[in-house]
């Protein structure tokens, strides 16, 4: 790891919670780069005042891909030394994570220092760039993503303080957006345009009509508001009947799979800011 160097970015709130990354991690683990990496190594880019997301990260991932590493960086010298002491914990059994799991914690910001060259094959950016403007933000994934292994992948979001409402873009190693994810808890979900307010910075101010996000968040509401017919089958029935009939409507949504775990996703192109 690089010495005598400032890490780069600003502190965070800290807002940590037990299983708040759970959506986006399980997008993670199912995501073909991890799959097919020879190298595993996945940062946890920002984790907060506890270490707690990090081990989270790793415990899911590790079901998908054994040998996964996961290291977690925080530019608070402080919250380094209090999820090094978390860790600790782990390692001496009293916890619910495995005592062997391949995680570690260090000091590192936007710059992803990372010690022996290696170079990861996801990072994961979750409510890092909140604070910062909309300006900011093609910078901030161009510096992430040139950290990234070839093909590797920066997934970089937002997402409420319970992780019901998540949102996060897919970005190559070249720091090209590839595509908008939402995740929503459908139990209870009156419209599913609550994500406006937990939309990554790239799009959080775009949410005005004559942008594409703003035409998608509202064709998505009305296909859900249409598809109030099927609710006696359950919110899922709803939620996947509504996606449906938005993709026959011309958007195009991918990921048809994932529908049923409330997610949606679509190619960046159909969403970006229109200027």
């Amino acid at each position: 790891m690089p010495s005598g160097r400032s890490p780069v970015g600003q502190v965070t709130r800290g807002t940590t919670g037990t299983n708040r990354l759970r959506r986006v991690d399980r997008w993670i683990a199912r995501h073909p780069v991890l799959r097919r990496t020879t190298d595993p190594l996945v940062v946890d880019l920002g984790y907060g005042a506890s270490g707690v997301t990090a081990l989270e990260l790793h415990a899911r991932l590790a079901r998908a891909r054994p040998d996964v590493e996961v290291l977690g960086l925080e530019i608070d010298p402080a919250r380094v030394a209090r999820a090094t002491a978390q860790l600790r914990e782990v390692r001496a059994g009293g916890t619910a994570f495995a005592p062997e799991a391949h995680v570690s914690f260090a000091l590192g910001g936007f710059e992803v220092p990372v010690a022996q060259g290696r170079r990861p094959a996801v990072i994961r950016a979750m409510n890092v760039l909140r604070q910062y403007d909309e300006s900011d933000v093609a910078a901030a994934w161009r510096r992430m993503a040139a950290r990234l292994a070839m093909g590797g992948l920066l997934v970089e979001g937002t997402c409420d303080e319970l992780g019901r409402i998540t949102t996060w873009i897919a970005v190559d190693a070249e720091a090209v957006p590839r595509s908008l994810t939402l995740s929503l808890r459908l139990t209870g979900l009156e419209r599913p345009s609550v994500a406006a307010e937990r939309l990554p910075k790239a799009l959080i101010h775009r949410n005005v009509p004559g942008e594409p996000v703003h035409a998608f968040l509202q064709a998505l509401d009305a296909e859900w508001e249409r598809a109030s017919a099927v609710s006696p089958f359950g919110p899922v029935h709803r939620w996947q009947t509504a996606l449906s009939a938005l993709q026959a409507s011309g958007w195009p949504l991918v990921a048809r799979s994932r529908w049923r775990l409330g997610e949606v996703t679509v190619p960046w192109e159909a969403v970006a800011p229109a200027s």
